[in-house]
């Protein structure tokens, strides 16, 4: 398959949706051949649902847990940790996405990282210029930073309309995780 015009694509707000979106794309790329890889910067002490469905995909498709939970909201992490965590992960997506292996890469969750000040958002836009030119690029997480969005070149932007934790509804198995 002869990719030349790997894109950047952002999936950002405050509405439910944003690594599942990214999980969809990555299985219309794996049914067009493709092989994905998903890195997830901020889960990892769960057990999410789509690390056993995804399991069922390999080697066409991977997931890696690289986070040690959440960062700020209910966290065991104290900074340095969350920092040590984060550099760690960078290092390893950005050895992965020069390898030049895959055809389609997710960062899952690094909005909340730059956004944190966890990670230099220049590293990131460095990264989009070294990136092989047909490596698909995706990002997600809340608060997109604006040179990010600005370099994309799709970006998707969910919005909560209603949500079911405002009726006390705690979350389910099968639903968000």
């Amino acid at each position: 398959m002869d990719l030349k015009n790997g894109l950047i694509i952002i999936f950002t707000g405050n509405g439910k949706g944003k690594t599942t979106a990214a999980m969809g794309q990555a299985l219309r790329a794996v049914g067009q051949g493709l092989k994905v890889l998903m890195l997830q910067f901020i889960k990892g002490t769960w057990d999410y649902g789509e690390l056993e469905s995804i399991k069922r995909l390999e080697p066409d498709f991977k997931i890696q847990p690289l986070g040690k939970g959440f960062i700020r909201s209910n966290s065991k992490l104290d900074e340095k940790e969350a920092q040590e965590n984060v550099n760690q992960s960078w290092k390893q997506a950005r050895n992965e996405v020069l390898s030049d292996k895959y055809d389609m890469i997710i960062l899952d969750e690094i909005n909340y990282v730059i956004s944190y000040g966890l990670l230099p958002v220049e590293e990131v836009l460095e990264l989009f210029e070294e990136k092989p030119e047909r490596l698909h690029l995706i990002l997600t997480g809340r608060d997109a930073h604006k040179s990010i969005v600005e370099k994309a070149d799709l970006v998707t932007e969910m919005n909560e309309v209603k949500h079911q934790y405002s009726k006390g509804i705690k979350a389910q198995k099968g639903i968000e995780f």
